[in-house]
């Protein structure tokens, strides 16, 4: 198979853009953009580079078909026009998992037996056989079902991309790594920047932000599903790899600087970035809010805790408060900072020059930036 083949990246809500220029920077061609994902074409090279590479996007999809149907033997005949026996072999295991929306076909688990029995259907006469033991590598089938639009991906990635492999622990309310990545890129951190993170809890922040000035592959060090499948070589892996360690910039002079007030959570940043091979760029220290301040030149990036409770919400308020006092935003000193809170500027302060609907998780926040 040396055709293109077309793979869909989902990423968090507001972050597109930023897994767009990823993806354009790493050779994606024919880019489109939709809410909360962005599809482009490459080949089995691209699955590689895709997984290893790609910072914001949440996993690496090969969208195999996308069809309407309404009825249950329109979804059965869809899914067996599917070429599925391009990717999946003979004993390899192929479990089925997805969600419908607005659709008449409203019944996952119905939609995964259907998918299932056709997947069966379609390989059964391919391979002459009637029995699929299954107990090679996983080809975990999703499907999404739109209005009544199937779409059918392959999950190559496994594990989702947010799990990079250096944070084993963490603090109660870490942020996801890939969400890091889209706000540090959005702060404009280049190989030449300083950061600073006065609330580094698990060290997220800081250890993106050095993985991307010093153009580290995110998840050079871990392993994604679709490298245990046959159809792609194992050499294509193997050249992706060394060409992303080729491209990383040692030369940078990037720095980080994190503060927290909790001795534990100094311990892990420093941890952690000891795991992800960035410790000589960071420096960590258990240091109040109160006391911060900002190195000249440097970007604040952060993400201050937050209360749903009264009693903590009225704390994060006077939080705010401080760290308007202290944060001092200027063109200088340019500041990203994400939250819930609805009124978080009235507490800093100061009215943000730009802000951006994201998502952590399910919560709605907005990131804002102070930049002139």
């Amino acid at each position: 198979m040396n055709e293109k083949i077309k793979l869909t990246c989902p990423c968090h809500f507001g972050l597109e853009s930023v897994l767009k220029f990823e993806i354009n920077k790493i050779g994606g061609e024919n880019i489109t953009v939709t809410d909360g994902r962005v599809s482009f074409e490459g080949g089995f090279e691209m699955i590689a580079r895709a997984n290893i590479c790609l910072a914001s996007a949440e996993r690496v999809l090969i969208e195999l078909a996308k069809f309407n149907a309404k009825t249950f033997e329109e979804l059965f005949q869809g899914i067996k026009k599917i070429p599925l026996e391009n990717f999946i072999g003979i004993k390899d295991a192929f479990p089925v998992k997805g969600h419908s929306l607005n659709s008449k076909l409203h019944s996952v688990p119905d939609c995964q037996s259907i998918i299932k029995k056709a997947a069966v259907e379609r390989l059964k006469e391919k391979y002459h056989t009637g029995w699929f033991e299954e107990t090679g590598s996983v080809h975990q089938i999703q499907f999404s079902i739109m209005k009544d639009t199937v779409t059918i991906y392959l999950d190559t990635s496994g594990t989702g991309l947010h799990k990079r492999g250096y944070r084993k622990n963490s603090n109660s309310a870490p942020i996801r790594e890939t969400l890091a990545a889209g706000i540090i890129d959005l702060a404009r951190v280049r190989s030449s920047s300083t950061v600073c993170d006065p609330f580094c809890g698990s060290g997220t922040f800081l250890i993106e932000s050095a993985l991307k000035a010093l153009n580290i592959p995110p998840c050079i060090n871990r392993r994604f599903a679709a490298e245990k499948w046959d159809c792609i070589n194992k050499k294509v892996w193997q050249e992706e790899r060394s060409r992303a360690i080729s491209l990383v910039d040692r030369s940078a002079e990037f720095k980080a600087f994190g503060f927290d007030i909790d001795d534990e959570s100094v311990t892990l940043s420093e941890e952690n970035a000891a795991k992800a091979g960035v410790s000589s760029r960071i420096e960590v220290s258990c240091r109040d809010i109160s006391e911060y301040k900002p190195l000249d030149g440097s970007i604040t990036i952060c993400n201050p805790p937050y209360g749903e409770r009264m009693l903590e919400l009225r704390e994060a308020e006077q939080l705010y408060k401080i760290m308007g006092q202290v944060f001092k935003p200027s063109k200088e000193h340019p500041c990203y900072i994400i939250s819930p809170h609805d009124n978080f500027e009235d507490f800093f302060g100061k009215k943000a020059d730009k802000k951006r609907k994201l998502y952590n998780g399910m919560i709605k926040c907005n990131l804002y930036m102070y930049f002139k």
